[in-house]
């Protein structure tokens, strides 16, 4: 059930691009991570450009951008993180142009008893359909 929110430095961001971030995001939650597109939620959120920094200055010569995804602890080998770190920086890079020298991606794991979703524990979740505590890492 990821969460993943993606800040761009762009207020008129176009509906297209804003699509693709939301499509290329949720896929690469699906073939990276082994999660289930029905459950993920992207949040596109533009700001305007004088509000991203890098070293303390504006981004004026490129599109400053920012994904953050909230996963459960546990559930994605270091492998599979880092394929969704590398496809989410190269889907930035496709659908934004010219980034910062810093655009950052960032998995936040959440312990199960801590992250849900419609009121439910990712814990409760799991042990309700597959009575296990928590799905085990990929090998």
């Amino acid at each position: 059930m990821p969460y993943i929110r993606v800040t761009v430095s762009d207020p008129d961001l176009p509906p297209a691009r804003r699509h693709a971030l939301a499509e290329g995001l949720t896929d690469l939650a699906v073939s990276a991570l082994g999660k289930s597109a029905a459950r993920t939620t992207v949040h596109v959120h533009p700001v305007p450009a004088d509000h991203f920094f890098v070293a303390g200055r504006p981004v004026h010569e490129a599109t400053g951008a920012h994904v953050e995804a909230s996963i459960t602890a546990g559930t994605n080998s270091a492998e599979e993180k880092a394929h969704f770190l590398t496809g989410a920086y190269a889907l930035l890079r496709e659908t934004l142009g010219i980034l910062p020298p810093v655009a950052g991606v960032a998995l936040y794991e959440l312990h199960p008893e801590s992250y849900g979703y419609n009121g439910i524990t990712q814990l409760a979740h799991y042990r309700a359909t597959t009575g296990a505590a928590v799905p085990q890492e990929s090998p």
